[in-house]
């Protein structure tokens, strides 16, 4: 076992890219990770990395090894999963990770159910709004909220959200209700927006009239948590675009009102993406099935009886 654990840390740092940031991973230090990889390059007789103080970058040899160890592991994952599915007794860890919003609202708090269900199977819930890299993070499987770009992963859709454009009244009383995106742009409304490292969202896309236009938007708070956003919103300090379940209970409340209901945001979609070599993982298959099952409930609940301006 210990061979395989020393050729799994080496495909964490080959992909992380990072020795430190894979011990992060496999949950122990960098000194042991480096240990690890100094015994596989031993027991191998080559270099697999070439290490300086700033960079770590792997040799030809270890781009080669990389390629036969990814599939040793793919290998051995495969026969876990087929000898739990035999015995009908699944266990291991699944990785997951997910929006905040999504995550604190309807994956969290199913998670204790979900272990009670199934007792050996662990849970390791990751939440952030930046753009996730499944393979990278070694995720079993991830949600996403937004239109997907062309990918190698396996989508599964959970549900097609609509997004509303909101203020608190006290944001529409100092600065007035536009009545669409023009009219927000125009009189230099102060936006709320979602951004975080890499993101390429200046604009929102909105449905007007004669279709779906991208109207600029400023403002002067921006965030990578869009709860951070929401508690700005409802704060009185601008306008905020969100999806209808993340701010529900403010719109039911009056604490959020719509505002631009002229031209409204496009829908986003919630899609669940799995690495297809992990689909025959019955722990993956159990949890994925469990938890968008409740997403699903949770959100029609959450929603449910909201009467909104059209």
């Amino acid at each position: 076992m210990a061979y395989v654990a020393n050729i799994r840390m080496f495909v964490r740092v080959y992909e992380l890219g990072s020795m430190s940031a894979a011990a992060r991973d496999q949950r122990t230090s960098p000194a042991v990770a480096s240990a690890r990889i100094g015994e596989l390059e031993k027991h191998l007789g080559l270099r697999l990395f070439n290490r300086t103080t700033r960079s770590l970058q792997p040799t030809e040899n270890g781009r080669i090894f990389y390629e036969g160890a990814r599939k040793i592991l793919d290998a051995i994952e495969e026969a876990e999963a087929a000898v739990a599915q035999t015995a009908q007794n699944p266990r291991g860890t699944v990785y997951i990770a997910a929006p905040l919003g999504v995550g604190r609202r309807f994956i969290a708090p199913h998670v204790p159910s979900f272990k009670d269900a199934f007792p050996q199977i662990d849970v390791r819930l990751r939440l952030s709004d930046r753009k996730i890299d499944v393979v990278a993070e070694g995720l079993d499987l991830a949600f996403h909220l937004g239109r997907l770009e062309d990918s190698t992963l396996k989508v599964r859709q959970v549900a097609e959200c609509a997004r509303i454009l909101c203020a608190a009244p006290a944001y529409i009383e100092r600065r007035g209700n536009p009545v669409d995106g023009a009219a927000m742009v125009r009189d230099r409304h102060e936006c709320l927006n979602l951004r975080f490292p890499g993101a390429t969202e200046f604009r929102w896309s909105l449905q007007t009239p004669s279709g779906t236009e991208s109207f600029d938007i400023s403002g002067p708070f921006e965030s990578d948590d869009g709860d951070v956003l929401t508690g700005w919103a409802l704060a009185g300090r601008g306008i905020v675009m969100k999806p209808i379940f993340e701010v529900a209970d403010h719109l039911r409340d009056g604490r959020l009102v719509p505002v631009a209901t002229a031209t409204p945001p496009l829908p986003t979609q919630l899609s669940c993406l799995t690495q297809h070599r992990r689909l025959r993982d019955p722990k993956i298959r159990l949890f994925t099935d469990f938890i968008i099952g409740r997403m699903r409930a949770d959100m029609a609940a959450q929603t449910d009886g909201l009467q909104l301006p059209l």
